[in-house]
């Protein structure tokens, strides 16, 4: 592979000294960009997008050519996984995600196969080698999947969900069932990010998108352990390379000290915490990685520029820091509003780096 030209956030997430915050953005492919939009059209649908390595490979580009941003992250989606265990993923448009065969009983959840992730997600494999050989060494890609209590939560409920009602019923009502789930689900997402750092991706990310509706010990239980049974299952270091591993759980920032005990490198932190609090509890353990809340990039370029040396200071001077949101980009940022939000980070960012 070709030797990168910029790894600042490879170093950052090892907490080495950088001469600036490097900066990339969670969802920094997708709607907000019409190019993005084009090439979906283009696809016929999102899951052929999703399916189809070159086209993938296009969309993860696409913010890297207009963005200066520091890292490019696979265009993939965190149900991969549930549709290979033979759930029927669809979507719909405006409805979000759905599943053709929900889990609904313990029985159901017996029969889930463990996919053997090369090939029946050997298109996600695909796209991130196709990826890596493209950025021809311009930027670290970053690999990713949904945490087992994330991914769960979609397969019980059979989509998206406002109270979890029944994925809650089962941990409460049935708890060893759960667990079965969660382990089996929790072993095959580490194969799923051990396959693509053996594909090419030089870090990844677990999104625990829905830690934050868990009660403190349901929490610790029935998501946090299994994040960390996935992190000790990892493979830190390909072709002679340390590979970072990010945790991000949202709305979860009552456990940070327990996430960075998890033995990951970096802590995604959402904007409902400053990153001077979470640094003073996590210490020198972790880096950090956020926090500016989505909707400033709704705001004008001079609240953007201000608002990222608010962020910047709220980590202060020194290593381990990656700049991004709280949370994904959403679909009505003007793409110029992002573009303010990076040249900010690279003017401003270096005063923190003495």
């Amino acid at each position: 592979m070709t030797a990168l030209k910029n790894d600042l956030i490879l170093r950052a997430l090892r907490r080495e000294p950088v001469d600036r915050t490097p900066v990339w953005i969670m969802r920094q492919a997708g709607r907000y960009l019409p190019e993005y939009l084009k090439t979906r059209a283009e696809a016929g649908s999102f899951m052929n997008l999703c399916q189809t390595p070159e086209l993938a490979c296009e969309v993860t580009l696409q913010p890297l050519r207009r963005f200066a941003l520091d890292a490019a992250i696979i265009f993939s989606d965190i149900l991969t996984i549930p549709d290979a265990m033979g759930l029927g993923l669809s979507f719909a448009a405006g409805e979000g995600p759905r599943f053709e065969r929900p889990v609904q009983s313990a029985g159901d959840i017996r029969k889930l196969p463990r996919p053997d992730v090369g090939e029946s997600l050997a298109y996600v494999m695909d796209a991130v080698s196709l990826t890596r050989r493209e950025l021809a060494g311009k930027v670290p890609l970053i690999g990713f999947s949904g945490s087992p209590w994330t991914l769960a939560t979609y397969m019980i409920e059979g989509g998206s969900s406002k109270t979890f009602g029944k994925a809650k019923k089962l941990i409460y009502q049935e708890p060893a069932v759960a667990h079965e789930l969660l382990a089996k689900l929790a072993d095959t997402v580490t194969d799923y990010l051990n396959a693509q750092i053996e594909a090419g991706a030089q870090a990844v990310q677990i999104f625990d998108t829905w830690g934050g509706a868990l009660s403190a010990p349901a929490y610790r239980e029935f998501s946090l352990a299994y994040m960390e049974r996935i992190v000790s299952g990892l493979q830190r270091e390909y072709e002679g390379q340390p590979v970072p591993v990010i945790l991000f759980s949202k709305g979860c920032n009552t456990q940070l000290e327990a996430l960075a005990a998890t033995g990951c490198d970096a802590l995604g932190v959402d904007w409902t915490i400053t990153l001077e609090e979470a640094r003073d509890r996590v210490g020198e353990r972790v880096a950090l990685q956020g926090n500016l809340d989505p909707a400033i990039l709704l705001a004008d370029p001079d609240v953007i520029r201000r608002e990222v040396g608010s962020t910047l200071a709220s980590f202060g001077p020194g290593t381990g820091h990656v700049f991004n949101l709280g949370h994904g980009i959403t679909p009505d940022v003007n793409p110029d509003h992002l573009a303010a939000l990076v040249h900010a980070v690279r003017e401003q960012s270096p005063a923190f780096h003495p």
